[in-house]
């Protein structure tokens, strides 16, 4: 009899990354996928769906203006129960470390659903930083009856929390397998300012920042290392700019009359992905991006003070910038200038696995229900 494995998220990241899987899931004999979303993010979700030619099975819709923290929960807390009882799923895949993560693995533990969770054991050891992802994954995993681990120092973190080895399935990480599945060469942006962007003979750097814990003095110091790179070395900068109104006011004030750095609007997924894979360097205090970078062979500097992402530092692939500007500049002139200190991140090898994780994740699935 099959299993019915409901795929559950509800954000732009979580989507990138559970796309494959439910991809995978839907083509196997076993396993019976039903997809749910909460649409935490709304826009930025669809455009990720329909990337993926996926088409969600049940959509809660909660997204609202200025929620609060404890809303987005309890909404998600309370629509997901009503829905699992009517699913009646064997396990729910949640992914990460959002409010739609541990809002669903909640609402399973309370019906006494299993849990499987993707991107299992990542940790700062910081609850405050980053802020809520810390804890959402933390108190997820204590949850969770599978985990998917992308990387041998999670599943480390994993078993120091006490999670027995047979728990764990060391995967990868899928966003490695999304990637191979939208970069292109022929790629066109359909963009009227990136498709006339000299990628070939021009220092491109791609910029994003927009953490909670970064807004105010750390973002200005971010930016006023960008503004002093920009001129005083031969590179652009593409920032695809953030919706929320404090970063914008801090960038437009800081980068104000800079023809070198283009803050142009959000992108959508195959645009981004495509956009890294023919920049310079990145330069970031997302999480995902970490990952992703390395595997198009492009060196990270980190624009936070900690990073849930070791593997990447110890692989050599992305370094801690921090969230001074004398740092991020001296790190960042180091990768522009020094062909050697830019081949030895470009060339190392990306931790996150080989774009074989869905695979990874669905036999782990299969052989806890012994299928």
């Amino acid at each position: 009899m099959k299993k019915k494995i409901v795929s559950v998220f509800g954000t732009r990241p979580e989507a990138i990354k559970m796309c494959p899987l439910v991809k995978g899931l839907e083509n196997d004999p076993d396993l019976e996928s039903v997809v749910l979303v909460t649409a935490q993010h709304r826009e930025m979700l669809d455009q990720v769906l329909e990337v993926f030619d996926v088409k969600p099975d049940y959509d809660m819709n909660i997204m609202k203006q200025n929620q609060s923290l404890t809303q987005i929960t309890s909404n998600i807390l309370n629509g997901i129960e009503e829905l699992l009882k009517e699913i009646k799923p064997d396990m729910i895949l949640v992914h990460g470390d959002t409010s739609t993560t541990f809002a669903g693995a909640l609402a399973a533990f309370y019906n006494q659903i299993d849990v499987g969770h993707v991107e299992a054991g990542l940790r700062t050891f910081d609850k405050w930083s980053p802020f809520p992802e810390e804890m959402n994954r933390s108190l997820t995993g204590r949850i969770a009856d599978l985990h998917f681990s992308p990387t041998q120092s999670n599943k480390n973190n994993l078993l120091k929390e006490g999670i027995s080895e047979e728990k764990i399935a060391l995967t990868g990480n899928t966003v490695i397998d999304a990637l191979k599945m939208v970069i292109s060469k022929d790629y066109e942006f359909g963009h009227d300012f990136l498709d006339n962007v000299d990628f070939e003979n021009e220092k491109v750097i791609t910029m994003t920042a927009h953490r909670r814990e970064n807004l105010g003095e750390p973002m200005r110091n971010i930016f006023s290392a960008i503004k002093r790179l920009v001129e005083d070395h031969d590179v652009r900068v593409i920032y695809p700019i953030h919706l929320n109104p404090k970063v914008r006011e801090i960038a437009n004030e800081v980068f104000k009359n800079m023809d070198k750095v283009h803050l142009i609007e959000p992108l959508d997924y195959v645009q981004f992905a495509n956009l890294q894979d023919r920049s310079y360097m990145i330069m970031t205090d997302s999480g995902g991006l970490q990952e992703e970078a390395p595997a198009l062979g492009k060196p990270v500097l980190v624009l936070r003070k900690e990073t849930e992402r070791p593997e990447a530092i110890e692989a050599g692939t992305v370094k801690l910038a921090g969230i001074e500007e004398e740092r991020i500049y001296d790190l960042a002139s180091e990768l522009i200038l020094d062909s050697n200190a830019y081949n030895a991140m470009s060339n190392a090898v990306n931790p996150y696995g080989d774009g074989h994780a869905v695979e990874n994740t669905i036999k782990a699935i299969k052989s806890y229900y012994k299928l």
